[in-house]
């Protein structure tokens, strides 16, 4: 095997003479760990994403979804005037409602 690298190795430095293979291959090397660097970096960060989507209230207490009209409604509790809920023309606007509902109780504003 090292016979092969070898005359390979001899090969390539006889065409390109001026060719700094070491150099060229610790380039690829730091380019390689640098990119694999961010990748871990943006995994990390979709990582904690996810867990603080998971977190959230509309996650947690799995409210009721419901549409009226052009609305959609988060309801946990039996009724608008005992439970909480969350109002949006879409279910991410109810969602993100329901969320701020959740957080600042005894505010019974729309979004």
């Amino acid at each position: 095997m090292s016979d092969n690298y070898q005359a390979v190795y001899d090969a390539i430095r006889s065409r390109f003479p001026s060719c700094d293979a070491e150099g060229a291959i610790q380039s690829v090397l730091r380019e390689s760990f640098g990119m694999a660097h961010h990748l871990m970096s943006c995994v990390a960060q979709d990582h904690s994403i996810a867990i603080a989507e998971q977190a959230r209230p509309v996650v947690v207490f799995k409210p009721a979804l419901t549409q009226d009209g052009n609305q959609w409604c988060f309801l946990f509790g039996e009724n608008l005037a005992e439970g909480v809920a969350g109002f949006g023309t879409t279910p991410a606007l109810a969602a993100a409602h329901f969320d701020k509902q959740w957080i600042t109780p005894g505010t019974k504003e729309q979004p």
